[in-house]
């Protein structure tokens, strides 16, 4: 049986184009809705050609004390460049960034895991203070 943590990979997000970038509010008020925006390429830019791109982004939750996270969600990125015509021949071209709202009464840490067509999975994690 394969060891599904080592298939992801993870870097610091500032030195590596791969890593999914995680923002969430420094504390969320217990019961309300907040924003989460999950990125790839923050720093250093993600191609994003028909041939190197970001297909998607899924995001989860694990609060405190559970026994199994909740996913929030998948965001798949659809627009590479790519026509009838061939690839990069279309002037559109996803971004790999998605912005999201949950509400938890429980603090917690957000997942999210990327999949690059050449380069695989990665993965990366982010507290969430609730008050």
């Amino acid at each position: 049986m394969i060891d599904l943590t080592k298939i992801f990979q993870s870097a610091d997000w500032k030195k590596e184009k791969h890593v999914p970038v995680i923002e969430v509010p420094p504390k969320v008020k217990k019961g309300e809705n907040f924003r989460v925006t999950v990125s790839v390429g923050k720093e250093i830019t993600h191609p994003n050609t028909t041939e190197h791109h970001i297909t998607w982004i899924d995001a989860y939750f694990h609060a405190e004390g559970a026994k199994f996270p909740h996913h929030l969600g998948r965001f798949e990125f659809l627009a590479h460049g790519s026509s009838t015509e061939g690839p990069n021949t279309s002037t559109v071209y996803t971004h790999p960034e998605t912005t999201f709202v949950f509400k938890t009464d429980k603090p917690g840490i957000v997942f999210a895991f990327s999949y690059c067509n050449i380069h695989g999975l990665w993965s990366n994690s982010q507290e969430l203070k609730v008050e």
